[in-house]
């Protein structure tokens, strides 16, 4: 069977970072207090989600001084609790419009490679809600994922890239939880076999390890900048008031 050379990477593990473990250098953001920006009338910057060239969908004011980038993973469990604890009141901090949030999938495995397909399914207005409650539903995909055994699971991995992250994700319950969000089954089917997304995905983890040397998740920039030993909210909130917010 011939698997596309970014495939076959995710057939084992996509890279070599670890949940929680972080890089030793890294600068210090700084700043002056950054002032509100108001939206536009009718709307608020929470809601406001634009697109980068590169295809990153940033949530808040694109023109905002403070830049707040996560790699994260939907099945590393640090950084579910980073969203569990972190997620209201970044939606504050943006809706001042001094902050946009970048959310950019880190891909670490196929579980991973499968959610991140569904998570970008819906299209950029759902992928914010839909991302965190996929980090709620982590354990109990976990536990579906560990109840498959090796032999299914390689069995799993076996099959052809366009089938292989839709088994998986109804292996593990992820095409029912989206289908319960609003995402039809052949529309979830249709993303699960985007071989073309897959490698975007797998190229993105190439890339953000090239620039930035990451070695686990989360990871966070501010302005473009390493945050150094932080992979908490309680340990990053102090930073972004450092920065300005």
């Amino acid at each position: 069977m011939k698997i596309l050379p970014g495939l076959a990477l995710i057939a084992l593990s996509l890279s070599l970072a670890a949940c929680g473990d972080k890089k030793g250098e890294a600068g210090k953001p700084a700043g002056e207090p950054i002032a509100a920006v108001p939206a536009p009338a009718g709307t608020s910057w929470a809601e406001t989600i634009t697109q980068t060239p590169e295809g990153h969908w940033v949530m808040g004011n694109p023109n905002a001084k403070l830049k707040l980038v996560e790699f994260g993973s939907f099945t590393c469990s640090h950084c579910r609790d980073f969203a569990t604890e972190a997620s209201e009141e970044i939606r504050e901090m943006v809706n001042s419009g001094k902050m946009s949030y970048d959310f950019r999938n880190y891909v670490r495995d196929p579980i991973d490679i499968a959610t991140s397909l569904l998570a970008r399914c819906g299209g950029k207005d759902i992928y914010y809600p839909l991302s965190e409650q996929f980090f709620a539903n982590q354990t109990a995909m976990f536990e579906k994922a560990q109840s498959l055994g090796d032999a299914r699971y390689q069995a799993l991995m076996s099959a052809p890239p366009a089938q292989r992250f839709g088994q998986l994700a109804q292996a593990v319950g992820l095409i029912d939880f989206a289908k319960q969000r609003g995402i039809a089954e052949d529309q979830a089917k249709q993303c699960l076999a985007d071989t073309a997304a897959a490698e975007k995905l797998a190229k993105g983890v190439e890339e953000a390890n090239s620039q930035y040397e990451i070695t686990g998740t989360p990871t966070f920039l501010i302005n473009g900048v390493v945050v150094e030993n932080t992979a908490a909210w309680s340990q990053l909130k102090p930073k972004l008031k450092e920065a300005g917010i």
